[in-house]
């Protein structure tokens, strides 16, 4: 019988014992830094925009010249000059007078608002102006997109394209960065092999399928391959790659059966803190430190091996990367009734049917298939044997 702890004292356990793990940090240009995390706050030096500018063609102006304008009386303004895209309007606007300009051209000081196009004429110099403005309407104020000494993009952030903009708009190419964490991958069974499989034998799914989570996280990955249920061989490994590594990932051989001894291996090189976890899938997760590097004994089964990345092994890399928390995406309401173990925390892979409801999508053990059917998964409280038909559930991420 396995001694488990809950999922949020195992995470709280791993971040205490890996607190002082904390990546190297390094510069990458802007063009190679998407998908890495930032290692510091990006504070901008500057506004952004750095001047009042038009969102509109048309014509500058004085809000207050403009005040009752209309389609029977409009307003006559004198048309003193135009200003192009990329020109430094450096003059001043007086009152009675107007500048032609064109969307995202800078305002000469003075004008205070901009009239669409399409709500004036040209007549002899003059121009007619038959819709009022309030005061800055159809106006960027300067530093209205970011203000100078204001924090842009905060430490732990993952640069997406948005954020790359933002850093690009700031002037910031060279990006301070985490070092990728490299994450050791390590498949055990008798059973497990690569390519052409016999009878009674199941092509290595996990290297890959934790290969593929390591890496959509921003870490790059060592994959070792797949070792057989014989403890000098997994032993062997497990040393290879902790020297290698950063983090070990070791699925298969964590479960409380005779031949499953990747916890007294990872014993006999440091210490396994934790053997189980009261959460379904993943019970018997195992968490240890082996010659200063952590390692992590993962479920054979695919599904489960997974959801073990996906809200253990993550927590350990958001903590030392300093990533915001894992939040739900959206919510929605059950279709059906969904019953649970109570005692331990379930996570269920869930899809919208075609009014918007939740619905299960249900799986046996060891089946891998349902993650690529799934739109996201829910959780179920430990304290709860199930949730009714109609409870409105937060979904996360896969």
């Amino acid at each position: 019988m396995l001694n488990v702890l809950t999922r949020e004292e195992a995470v709280a356990l791993i971040n205490e014992k890996t607190a002082n793990f904390i990546p190297e940090t390094e510069k990458v240009n802007i063009s190679d830094a998407l998908g890495r995390t930032l290692a510091q706050d990006v504070v901008s030096s500057e506004n952004i925009p750095a001047f009042d500018r038009t969102t509109v063609d048309g014509y500058a102006v004085i809000a207050a010249d403009t005040f009752g304008a209309g389609a029977s009386m409009p307003a006559q303004l004198e048309i003193v000059g135009e200003i192009l895209m990329g020109e430094s309007a450096d003059f001043t606007l007086k009152s009675g007078e107007c500048v032609k300009i064109s969307t995202g051209g800078m305002l000469p000081k003075g004008a205070n608002a901009a009239v669409m196009v399409e709500h004036t004429d040209n007549a002899n110099g003059l121009c007619l102006i038959y819709k009022s403005v309030a005061p800055y309407e159809n106006v960027t104020k300067t530093g209205d997109d970011i203000a100078l000494g204001k924090t842009a993009l905060k430490k732990g952030t993952k640069i997406t394209p948005a954020e790359a903009g933002v850093l690009a708009a700031l002037g910031v190419y060279e990006i301070p960065v985490y070092k990728k964490p490299l994450i050791a991958i390590i498949s055990t069974g008798d059973e497990i092999v690569n390519g052409e499989i016999k009878q009674g034998q199941i092509r290595d799914i996990n290297t890959f399928l934790l290969s593929a989570a390591v890496k959509q996280f921003g870490c790059d990955v060592f994959e070792y391959g797949a070792v057989r249920d014989n403890r000098n061989e997994i032993e062997s490994a497990l040393k290879i790659c902790i020297n290698k590594a950063d983090a070990v990932l070791i699925s298969g051989g964590s479960s409380a059966g005779a031949r499953d001894m990747t916890v007294d291996i990872i014993d006999s090189l440091g210490r396994a803190y934790f053997h189980g976890i009261a959460m379904k899938p993943g019970k018997p997760t195992i968490f240890g430190i082996a010659e200063n590097k952590p390692v992590f004994g993962l479920p054979g089964h695919p599904l489960a091996a997974y959801f073990v990345f996906r809200l253990i092994v993550s927590e350990y890399l958001r903590n030392i990367l300093n990533m915001p928390e894992d939040k739900p995406k959206k919510s929605g309401a059950l279709a059906v009734n969904i019953p649970s173990n109570h005692g331990r925390e379930e996570f269920l892979c869930i899809k919208q049917n075609e009014n918007n409801e939740i619905v299960p999508v249900h799986t046996k053990s060891g089946i891998v298939s349902v993650l690529s059917e799934a739109e996201g998964f829910i959780r179920i409280s430990r304290n709860t044997e199930g949730l009714f038909k109609g409870t409105t559930v937060e979904i996360f991420e896969l």
